[in-house]
Parts: C-alpha cells; sequence; structure tokens
C-alpha cells in the first residue's frame, strides 16, 4: 500500500467586511467535501483558510460604526466562524491576516524579493481626497463617464456603456467617501516586477496545475505582456507598514495569499506533528492547493506563483477554480429574495440538503452554478430521502422485531455486492478528480439498484409467509450492508448524516476502506429516522427572510446588502439640474424593430429603433438583462432621441433608451403606457 499523501489545502479568504452568503458556500463546501474525502482515504490533508482583515474597506466601515478595525474584525470572524462551523466546513485552523504570523512572513518575502532585485520605486499621480486626507483607490472615485457621459460611475469602468479608463480620466470626479472633489497629488509606491517571471509564469501555467479553461484566460495576459504590480498604499491605511517606509503599507492583496501561511504556520505552532517548512520549502514533497473563484484568478495564477518563485519558496501543485452562484438561473437578486445569507438558510433549513445540492452540481470546470430551488427540493428529496435513507427504513424494522437487530451472516446477492465494490474506483476517481457531480451520479445509480433488488425481494410481502423468516432477514441484513456502503461513499458529503448512520449501525467512524468488508452476524442499534424531506414551505420562509432581511440592514445601515466579499455604498442622488435643462430633453416613444448582441462587447445590444419619421442605431448595456435580445423586438420602449450621437468602437450611438434598476440581470426597459404610437414625444 502507498504512503499517505501530505497535502495543504486553502480557500480563498473572506473579506473581514461583511456575512458569508450562499455564492461563498460554493467554495467552502465544494473545498471541505474534497479534504474529508483526503481524510477519509486515509492521506494527511490540512485544510486552513483566514479571514482577509485589511485594506481601506474595513478601515471606513469601522470609522462608520464607531469602533477600531480590530474590533470590526474580531467580530466579523466570530460571525463567519460559526457560520462556516455549522455548515459542517472543517478547516483545521480559521485565522485572520492580521497577525503576526502574518506580518513576519509579509515581510520576509517582501525583503526577499526587494533583495533579489524584483522592487521597483517611482511617484505616481493619484487622486486625494482633500477632507478625508487619504488617496483614493478607484472604487472610491465617482464621476461622469469620460466616453458617454452618464453620471455616478466608478473610478475604472462604466457600467452604462463599459469602457474603461483611469479615474483621472472622470468628468466632476468626487470622492465617494466625503464628497469632496479630489485633488491630483504626487506619492512615491512600490511596485512587483512581475515581467521578471514571465517564462516561468509561461511554463508554469501550462504545466497541469491550472483547467485548460484557466491556463488559456491566464495566456491571454501573458501573451499581452506583464505589467509591474503596485504593490503598496499610502496611510492612512489598515494593514503592514512596509518594512523601512515610515507611511507606505502593503496592498491588501500583497499580504492576503501570504495569509495561506501565516494561518499554517499559527497552527503548527499548537501542533508538534507539523512542520512548516515541510510544506513550503522550495524543495517541499507535500501537496498544495488553492481553491478559488474564478474572478480571482489572476492573484492567484500569476502574482502569488511568481511572488513565491521570487522569495524561494515553492509553487502550488494546482489551482482548483469555480464559477460562480446563481440562484434561479439567475444573479442572487435582494428583491427576489435570493441574495441568501448563510445564517438565514441555517435559519431554516439543513446544511446537508445544500452540500448534497452543490455535490450533484459541481464538475471540475469553471462553469456558473445554478442552484434552482425547486429542483433543489425535488432533488434532495428523492436522492438522499427517498434513495438512499429509504432503504435503511425499509429494512431496519423486519431485523430489530424479527431479529432482535441481528444482521444475520451470508450474502443474498453476491452480484449486487460485486457490483458496488466495483464502482468504487470509479467513484474514487471522481472525487479526486473534484467531479463531484459523477460521484454522486454513480453513487445514486448504486442505490437504485439496491432498492430495485429490494422492492423485487419484497421482503414485506415475504414476511406475511410461512417459513420465510430467513429469507427475509437475509435480504434486509444485504440491505443494511448497501446502506452502509453507500454511506461509506457519501461521508465527505454527508457527515451529519455518516455519524447518524454509524450510531444506528453501532461501528467505529467508518472509513473508505470499510467498503470492501460487510457486517455479519453484527448487533444495530434502534433505527431513527436519518433526514426528513424539505419542506418547501421551509424554503419560501428563507426567502421571505431575505428579502425582510436585506430590506433591513439598507434601511439601518445606509448600505445596500453585501456583494461578494464587501458592501457597496449607497448610491447619492446625482447633483441637482434646472427645469430648463430637463425640458431640453426630446423624450420619445420608440418601436425597437431588431435587437442583436454586439460582437466583442460584453454588455451591449445593438438597437435598432423606429421614431415615427426616421429610425436610429442606439447602443444600450442591457445585455446581462436581456440574453436573448431578438425577445425585445416589436415591443415600445423611450428614448432621449436628441442626446448627442457619439462614436463607439461598435459605431455611432443615435440616442440612448431608457431603463431603470440596480444594474446586471435587473434592468427594467422603460415602456409606455399602451396606445402610445413610435415618434411620439413625451411630455
Amino acid at each position: 500500500m502507498s504512503e499517505p499523501r501530505k497535502i495543504l489545502v486553502t480557500s480563498a479568504l473572506p473579506y473581514a467586511n461583511g456575512s458569508i452568503h450562499l455564492g461563498h458556500m460554493l467554495e467552502y463546501i465544494q473545498t471541505d467535501m474534497w479534504v474529508r474525502f483526503q481524510k477519509h482515504r486515509g492521506n494527511q490533508c490540512i485544510y486552513v483558510c483566514a479571514d482577509d482583515a485589511h485594506g481601506s474597506a474595513i478601515m471606513l466601515r469601522a470609522e462608520k460604526e464607531g469602533i477600531t478595525p480590530e474590533q470590526l474584525i474580531a467580530n466579523v470572524q466570530a460571525e463567519h466562524s460559526a457560520d462556516f462551523a455549522e455548515f459542517l466546513v472543517d478547516f483545521d485552523n480559521f485565522h485572520s491576516t492580521h497577525s503576526e504570523e502574518n506580518r513576519e512572513l509579509s515581510s520576509q518575502i517582501y525583503l526577499k524579493l526587494r533583495d533579489a532585485g524584483h522592487i521597483a520605486q517611482r511617484s505616481i499621480t493619484q487622486y486625494f481626497d482633500p477632507e478625508k486626507k487619504m488617496f483614493l483607490a478607484d472604487r472610491f472615485i465617482k464621476g461622469t463617464c469620460p466616453k458617454c457621459g452618464t453620471p455616478d460611475q466608478y473610478g475604472d469602468n462604466c457600467e452604462k456603456c463599459g469602457a474603461t479608463y483611469a479615474p483621472t480620466d472622470l468628468k466632476d470626479p468626487k470622492s465617494a467617501i466625503s464628497g469632496a472633489t479630489p485633488v491630483l497629488k504626487d506619492s512615491q509606491h512600490f511596485f512587483f516586477k512581475l515581467p521578471d517571471f514571465q517564462q516561468m509564469l509561461q511554463a508554469w501555467t501550462r504545466s497541469g496545475t491550472l483547467q485548460d479553461a484557466v491556463a488559456n484566460k491566464i495566456a491571454e495576459w501573458l501573451d499581452a505582456g506583464l505589467q509591474q504590480w503596485d504593490i503598496s498604499r499610502d496611510a492612512p491605511y489598515f494593514g503592514f507598514e512596509i518594512p523601512g517606509e515610515p507611511g507606505k503599507y502593503f496592498y491588501v492583496w500583497l499580504d492576503a495569499p501570504i495569509g495561506y501561511m501565516a494561518s499554517f504556520k499559527n497552527l503548527c505552532a499548537r501542533r508538534p506533528d507539523l512542520d512548516f517548512d515541510a510544506f513550503w520549502a522550495k524543495d517541499s514533497t507535500a501537496e498544495l492547493y488553492h481553491f478559488i473563484g474564478k474572478d480571482i484568478v489572476n492573484f492567484h495564477a500569476l502574482f502569488w506563483p511568481a511572488m513565491l518563485e521570487g522569495a524561494g519558496l515553492r509553487k502550488p501543485t494546482g489551482i482548483n477554480v469555480h464559477g460562480y452562484l446563481t440562484v434561479n438561473g439567475q444573479k442572487m437578486s435582494k428583491s427576489r429574495g435570493t441574495f441568501v445569507k448563510a445564517r438565514t438558510y441555517l435559519d431554516h433549513l439543513s446544511p446537508e440538503y445544500l452540500r448534497y445540492y452543490y455535490a450533484a452540481k459541481l464538475g471540475r470546470g469553471v462553469d456558473d452554478l445554478d442552484l434552482n430551488l425547486e429542483d433543489f427540493v425535488q432533488k434532495v428529496n428523492s436522492d438522499l430521502v427517498g434513495k438512499v435513507v429509504n432503504i435503511a427504513s425499509r429494512c431496519a424494522g423486519f431485523i430489530q422485531k424479527g431479529n432482535a437487530g441481528v444482521l444475520v451472516a451470508g450474502n443474498a446477492a453476491p452480484e449486487l455486492t460485486d457490483a458496488f465494490l466495483a464502482a468504487a474506483p470509479s467513484i474514487c476517481d471522481a472525487y479526486e478528480a473534484r467531479d463531484f457531480a459523477r460521484a454522486m451520479r454513480e453513487i445514486m445509480g448504486l442505490a437504485d439498484r439496491a432498492n430495485a433488488w429490494i422492492a423485487d425481494k419484497a421482503p414485506w410481502s415475504l414476511n406475511k409467509q410461512e417459513g420465510k423468516h430467513d429469507e427475509v432477514q437475509a435480504i434486509c441484513a444485504l440491505g443494511i450492508n448497501l446502506f452502509r456502503q453507500l454511506v461509506i461513499f457519501l461521508k465527505p458529503v454527508l457527515p451529519l448524516l455518516a455519524a447518524d448512520a454509524e450510531a444506528f449501525l453501532n461501528v467505529a467512524p467508518l472509513t473508505w476502506n470499510d467498503h470492501t468488508t460487510l457486517l455479519s452476524n453484527h448487533q444495530l442499534n434502534e433505527f431513527k429516522p436519518l433526514m426528513t424531506r424539505i419542506d418547501p414551505v421551509k424554503v419560501q420562509a428563507m426567502t421571505d427572510a431575505s428579502k425582510e432581511d436585506l430590506t433591513a440592514s439598507a434601511t439601518d445601515t445606509g448600505e445596500t446588502a453585501p456583494a461578494g466579499n464587501g458592501e457597496l455604498a449607497k448610491d447619492p442622488l446625482s447633483p441637482e439640474i434646472e427645469f430648463d435643462a430637463f425640458a431640453a430633453v426630446d423624450l420619445r416613444v420608440a418601436l425597437i424593430l431588431k435587437a442583436e448582441a454586439v460582437e466583442g462587447a460584453d454588455k451591449l445590444l445593438r438597437l435598432t429603433l423606429d421614431i415615427g419619421d426616421e429610425q436610429r442605431n442606439v447602443f444600450s448595456g442591457i445585455k446581462s438583462a436581456y440574453p436573448d435580445p431578438a425577445k425585445l423586438e416589436g415591443r415600445l420602449t423611450m428614448m432621449i432621441a436628441n442626446l448627442k450621437p457619439r462614436k463607439m468602437r461598435f459605431g455611432i450611438s443615435e440616442g440612448m433608451v431608457m431603463a431603470a434598476g440596480p444594474g446586471g440581470e435587473e434592468i427594467y426597459l422603460l415602456s409606455p403606457d399602451s396606445g402610445a404610437k413610435p415618434g411620439q414625444r413625451i411630455k
């Protein structure tokens, strides 16, 4: 038998500025299932994580709440830890990037990079908030888009036309923090020379460490040529000061991945059996895996391995990238109640329902996963209750009443137990490859065979016949053994069900290798229901509570609900305008003659509009809300007809259609009342 593997696993660090939601949980549940599988197989597998606790956003939120950043991150860490624990995510250590271990390691790695010539310095010009006395990151600057003239856009891209630009290109810039007009100011910054590692990264990203789709995306950046990476921020900033550089701090993304190392080092101090260098030294033979979302690939597949290489440390064995979570086929929505916090889910439903559903949907690719709530109810009820648990509930009573709870010896269907045994290597390979969906399909296929065999033998009918006692006991004994096999295969996904099943089976905690044996002449404990069906009423209550939760949150705090790992400030009203300016807007009814996606544009649709005496060509950034643009054809909408035409990369846009909503899939074209005619002016 081969030696147990030594594996260190991490998930991306949740930002200590908001609650965990079901989108986050996709990653931590996926990682936990893989780690549990490795431990189930007898490998040494260590799972560490931490809260990402630095940055301007945390500093500003703490200030707003009237507490210190340290108090804020301690409060959030307690909340995060409780949510993870109740979702059965079993970290070996959950730490914080605001730790002495991380300070020391970040400084050491920076100094190694500096001494090796991989750090540059130069002065840059940035916007500075004269009221808050701080330099402004792009997300803290808002103004009018220099391309299309849309007001209230962030400092790096326009949500209306999709243009990207420098913050200094914005018209009428304002600080999103204080509302003050920012001023340009020079500052000395420090840069990591990422281009020094171009050749290494080209080889490493094609070495099997990444999924093919991810490697292809990284290749686009590599082919375009890497740029130096700004790793410093100016005071005031909540983070670690750069050694020897007063008033200069490490950018949060510099010390965040080092937080993986810091969490492990913190664990090593409490675990004499663990050696830090054995996992992180250049010559380490241990395996290192990161589980992350596709939105942070560049940090993990470019910056992070380059930093490790430059500091003389080992690089990851693999980076496992997953897609986003959608609910009912759409982005999680506050208004629909599908933006569900982990705690809100736990208030209504068992964590194992979601763990199983995610497992049943998760392949090894980077496709988005859809949590369809109707399918969720049906699948959990059908697979877990109707198939797996049903086997035990069908058979246990006959054994308890007919044989004092003792499983008889023997094997009533060798061909069936052989099939279960033969399926194990394939299920094992699927788990190893993180193809959980395939593993679940194969396990449920075995459950179907077991149920079909029991139904065919019908012990409930035999039990009514004279002289059939031994046959009934043999059938039910094998049924319980097949249930035990299924529990072994499902244990990484359903640890609570496994623990309850182990109590019923009267066995020690099951390991993967136990699937090769059968229980014989074995005393069972009393059978108790192992899992109940999902009541759709509880799912509805969860979505209703999410609406109430998020409405209350927005009212109480002046913020919208957490999106991703942070919180977005509520958009302020635009500056007031005079009536004459409004009266000058020529608002017309328009008939959409044709609507089509724009090749090469992520957000734009090209609309051909009839406004009575002429046709207009308009580009509109509403693609995310209308993925099938042809459905817009024949619909009436409203447009600003006297907007100055603007030249775009894809052609001339001759107006602007009117829409409302928070963005993404929640964009709604405005329509006139019935009876309106193309070309009519709206007054």
